[in-house]
């Protein structure tokens, strides 16, 4: 009766070949491919450090005055402006304007690259439900696997540097933008996809000219969600080699810096809390035309 109390399990001898044999296969993929992976995200290196570079050479009362403008228009709230600009400003006087802004720069292009990807897959999700089947547990996955597991093959791919630390940002960041926009077009009215037939739209004129715009509340609450899980995965990034605020922070945990640490962890915070302030506010912005009540 031993194998009812027992698990079975594989030898130590088979399970180590399964190892090596997994291990192995993904070396010689990595020697045979690694090179062409490696060109194909050169265009999103060169377009990160040249945001990067833009950002650092921008002069910081007019960076302040650009984002407070953003978030005016986003936000139409005082609060919210001035609460931008004094962040920043204390940002600036403590020393970590030239991180903040390598920090801005990835979350900058993880979001956009996120919204690239997400908003496609989504479309085809809330039109599929073989699409939906198919895509949800991958999204499963990607939310619930550890960060740290996802590191392992992309700095084996790709080594150490700023796009294996953007990939592991996306991996991460990607799932809620997915998952909105396809809540987000199935909870279009039925009524109103009848009305648009009725009046002979196309299905392509129903998607980008009906569903879409009805849609964009749940899919502004998505890159909200995006950017705020852009923002966690900064310390986690800055293990291999990303730069920012996040190298700062890892550093202060090696050597227990504690004021290190803790002025760059609020000025991650802070960060958050204007991404988050200025979306959220579009966001609730665009619920209120939709409902018909424009500000």
């Amino acid at each position: 009766m031993n194998w009812l109390v027992e698990f079975p399990e594989l030898g130590r001898g088979d399970l180590r070949d399964l190892r090596k044999g997994i291990d192995e296969g993904f070396k010689s993929f990595t020697r045979t491919y690694g090179e062409s992976i490696e060109g194909f995200f050169d265009p999103l290196l060169h377009f990160l450090i040249g945001l990067e570079k833009l950002l650092l050479a921008t002069p910081w009362p007019l960076f302040i005055l650009i984002v407070c403008a953003l978030g005016w228009l986003a936000s139409r709230s005082i609060k919210i402006v001035i609460g931008t600009a004094i962040s920043f400003y204390l940002i600036g006087l403590l020393g970590m304007w030239e991180d903040t802004m390598s920090t801005v720069s990835i979350i900058v292009v993880s979001t956009l690259v996120c919204i690239g990807l997400g908003l496609p897959i989504g479309i085809l999700m809330s039109r599929s439900n073989r699409a939906q089947a198919l895509v949800t547990p991958i999204l499963d996955v990607m939310q619930t696997i550890p960060s740290f597991v996802y590191l392992i093959p992309v700095v084996m791919m790709l080594g150490i540097g700023k796009v294996p630390g953007l990939i592991a940002v996306v991996i991460y960041a990607l799932p809620p933008m997915i998952r909105l926009t396809n809540l987000g077009i199935r909870l279009v009215d039925k009524e109103v996809l009848e009305a648009a037939d009725a009046f002979g739209a196309s299905a392509w004129q129903k998607l980008w000219q009906v569903q879409v715009p009805l849609a964009l509340p749940n899919i502004f609450a998505g890159v909200n969600q995006t950017i705020m899980m852009s923002l966690a995965m900064v310390v986690i990034a800055s293990m291999i080699g990303v730069t920012g605020l996040g190298q700062p922070v890892l550093k202060a945990i090696s050597n227990q810096y504690l004021a290190m640490g803790l002025l760059n962890g609020l000025a991650i915070v802070a960060l958050a809390i204007i991404f988050d302030r200025i979306s959220q506010s579009y966001g609730k912005r665009l619920q209120s035309y939709r409902g018909g009540h424009n500000e």
